[in-house]
């Protein structure tokens, strides 16, 4: 079945992302643009997938837990986990290699959990826009080890990914999947780097703002609407498929 999907939404621990980015928020407009599966992408943490998964399945829809990663080479990935235990493990382990800077709210924003009511419950001190100290090189591979998945962020765009701070695409980093914010930049980012036309390629909303929030459009052929299902899917190229 064809699954309708966005996997990669910023809440407001996110230090960009919306005051009025609430996990129930983001579920309800999710739900009212039709989406069924969404993935909410903190920047290097996983703090707000619990509330993200009870808001979801109010609603109807599979959260899968998520995290945009920042990689020392200041790339940003999106990584999706399994469950919401292996979403906690993978955001310590992450948090240990982040610089110990304090955030500045002023400066880059606020970075709020909140409850099921909408209500503050805590603010995250160590700013979370970071690159870690986790090499794009390791990532694939680190992120499997926790049972998920991962795919380099937003690879059209001019700035923290890997085409532009890298300036290539290399096999040997071992991702199977890719994300484009654009998808008409799809053939020509294929005809320079003809290693991507093996892999998956997702667009997602990237959406810091409940307005950027898209309609129901992408989908994601799944046998089952699942963590795992989606997870199996990108793990593998299209030529192994």
């Amino acid at each position: 079945m064809n699954i309708y999907y966005d996997l990669h939404i910023h809440s407001c621990l996110s230090p960009c992302g919306d005051d009025e980015m609430t996990p129930q928020n983001i579920v309800g407009m999710a739900a009212l643009n039709g989406l069924q599966m969404i993935a909410v992408a903190d920047h290097n943490t996983c703090r707000h997938a619990p509330l993200v998964a009870r808001a979801a399945m109010a609603h109807g829809v599979l959260a899968i837990p998520a995290m945009e990663l920042t990689t020392s080479e200041e790339v940003h990935v999106v990584c999706l986990l399994p469950d919401l235990v292996s979403a906690a493990d993978f955001s310590d382990y992450v948090y240990s290699k982040l610089p110990n800077i304090a955030n500045r709210p002023d400066i880059f924003g606020a970075q709020v959990l909140v409850d099921d009511t909408d209500t503050l419950v805590d603010t995250e001190p160590r700013l979370l826009l970071s690159a870690t100290s986790i090499s794009i090189y390791d990532t694939a591979a680190l992120v499997r080890s926790y049972g998920g998945v991962a795919l380099p962020a937003h690879i059209d765009r001019p700035s923290f990914s890997v085409l532009s701070n890298l300036g290539l695409w290399d096999s040997g980093m071992g991702f199977t999947a890719y994300e484009l914010f654009d998808k008409t930049h799809a053939l020509d980012l294929q005809a320079r780097f003809p290693d991507l036309q093996h892999l998956h390629l997702l667009t997602n909303s990237d959406a810091h703002y409940l307005e950027n929030m898209r309609d129901a459009g992408p989908t994601l052929p799944l046998d089952r609407l699942s963590a795992t299902s989606v997870i199996e899917y990108l793990r593998t190229t299209l030529t192994d498929q």
